[in-house]
């Protein structure tokens, strides 16, 4: 089975998001179970030298976009199995930020014509399917079944399409439709991909694609209601039949307590004594107060109202009355990024604030902190969560998407929860989780338990990975 894996970003070589993570660590979860997965990227001007250097060309064409004929180079490198393929544009990709340009339209057009432009020049790989991700390749399964419906080359190839975040839809004027994407007004109606006064890219993969999925079971559900659906969910609910959700996992190489050398002592669920360590050398570093027997809350998070922050703002100071340590690592709004340094400053011997991102800190937080805040008002899957899981650190959340699905919250009769979980968006229920997971932190063997618990948790690529090689099957 070959499949080739479209997506605007992947890690390690550009990363704004959970998709890089996804893009890196799915592909090499697949390729462990015989599939033949290849991974295509733009070439950013971002991208690390080290990983420029080692590209070696494979060719170069021209890419019709709308009246134009754009030059793309395409470049290959083989990383951790897999193989990367990047197209080159320097006009379109050599920019300070991936997104964000008010020609994003015509960015991402001429990035879903180069990947079907690039199987002309793949000698050796025809894939069976084409799993494309997010609104910067939602025109692509649309192109395939238009531009490229008459050509041999491209018959039998069927289309994924996965939803990270329905919120960003790449929404752009009806002038695109003729303009770029070479299409006649036909395509501007309710059936095809109109959008109110415009046309949504993500709508035209939901459409268009043989299969779409998001990133967990809840998700896949929630985006079917009003509340979640961001005026699709009419649309989703028409195409239910084709509709999938498939959790994310992560990559257990790369979040390993065990050897992970951003941390200050390495540790698993045999050890958790060396977890304390942790904590304490971050209080040092942080200058907060050397105490064993404080819980200390992290959070690591872009600081965006998504992130349910509205709810700590409501009560900040209630939680800093707690006996607890809060750390916050993250960049976002300005609101939030100024709402954190107050109360830093107000609360120096309780609070740590860090407004940017530093990846070495971040981990230091997972391995240090005894529970992580994630009280999102919507969360597709989320990362954050999965990593404090890893990292022995009891995550509480919001009942809502990704979230949902992978923390159990703990239950005082039979001990078994990896976390703890409120359902409504709503700040005081979030606070008297909070409380109670202060409480319990007293008690050390319950604690101890639900430490393990976590660890024991499955929540790498390898179930997951099998999921969609399942999707996959049905198209072929």
């Amino acid at each position: 089975m070959k499949v080739l894996f479209a997506a605007s970003e992947a890690a390690p070589f550009l990363k704004t998001g959970g998709l890089a993570d996804v893009a890196y660590a799915l592909p090499k979860a697949l390729k462990k179970i015989n599939v033949d997965v290849r991974v295509i990227l733009p070439k950013y001007g971002k991208i690390a030298e080290e990983f420029k250097e080692k590209m070696e060309k494979v060719t170069e064409f021209k890419v019709p976009v709308g009246w134009r004929n754009q030059y793309c180079g395409l470049e290959s490198l083989e990383y951790d199995g897999v193989t990367f393929y990047f197209l080159d544009n320097e006009y379109y990709f050599k920019r300070p930020e991936p997104y964000g340009h008010y020609d994003d339209g015509e960015i991402f057009t001429f990035f879903s014509r180069a990947i079907l432009e690039t199987l002309k020049y793949l000698d050796d790989f025809k894939p069976d399917v084409i799993h494309c991700n997010d609104w910067h390749t939602g025109v692509l399964p649309l192109f395939l079944k238009t531009h490229y419906s008459y050509d041999v080359r491209y018959q039998g190839i069927k289309t994924v399409y996965t939803i990270h975040n329905l919120k960003y839809q790449g929404v752009f004027s009806k002038t695109v439709l003729g303009e770029l994407l070479g299409l006649d007004d036909s395509f501007f109606t309710e059936n095809a991909i109109k959008f109110y006064d415009g046309i949504s890219f993500m709508k035209a993969g939901i459409m268009y694609s043989d299969i779409v999925n998001t990133v967990s079971k809840s998700y896949a559900e929630e985006i079917r209601t009003p509340y979640f659906g961001e005026n699709l969910d009419g649309l989703l609910n028409g195409i239910s039949y084709k509709l999938y959700g498939i959790v994310n996992g992560i990559d257990y190489d790369e979040h390993n307590p065990l050897t992970d050398k951003n941390i200050y002592k390495q540790y698993d669920k045999e050890n958790l004594k060396y977890k304390v360590v942790n904590k304490l050398e971050l209080q040092k570093d942080l200058g907060l107060p050397v105490r064993e027997d404080v819980p200390m809350i992290g959070l690591v998070s872009r600081l965006v109202s998504q992130k349910g922050l509205d709810l700590i703002k409501r009560v900040m100071d209630e939680i800093l009355s707690l006996d607890v340590q809060f750390v916050v690592i993250g960049t976002g709004d300005k609101s939030y990024e100024d709402m954190f340094r107050y109360y830093t400053y107000k609360y120096k011997n309780k609070m740590f604030g860090f407004i940017g991102f530093d990846n070495r800190l971040a981990k230091r937080v997972y391995a240090g902190a005894d529970l992580f805040l994630m009280p999102s008002q919507f969360e597709p899957c989320g990362i954050g969560q999965l990593i404090a899981l890893r990292y022995g650190t009891l995550p509480i959340v919001r009942e809502t998407g990704g979230l949902k699905d992978t923390v159990t919250p703990y239950n005082k009769y039979d001990g078994t929860g990896n976390g703890f979980s409120f359902t409504n968006y709503n700040a005081h229920d979030m606070l008297h989780v909070i409380e109670g997971a202060v409480e319990l932190y007293k008690d050390k063997k319950v604690w101890r338990k639900l430490q393990e618990n976590a660890m024991s948790s499955d929540i790498s690529w390898k179930e997951s990975a099998e999921e969609y090689k399942k999707l996959y099957e049905k198209l072929i």
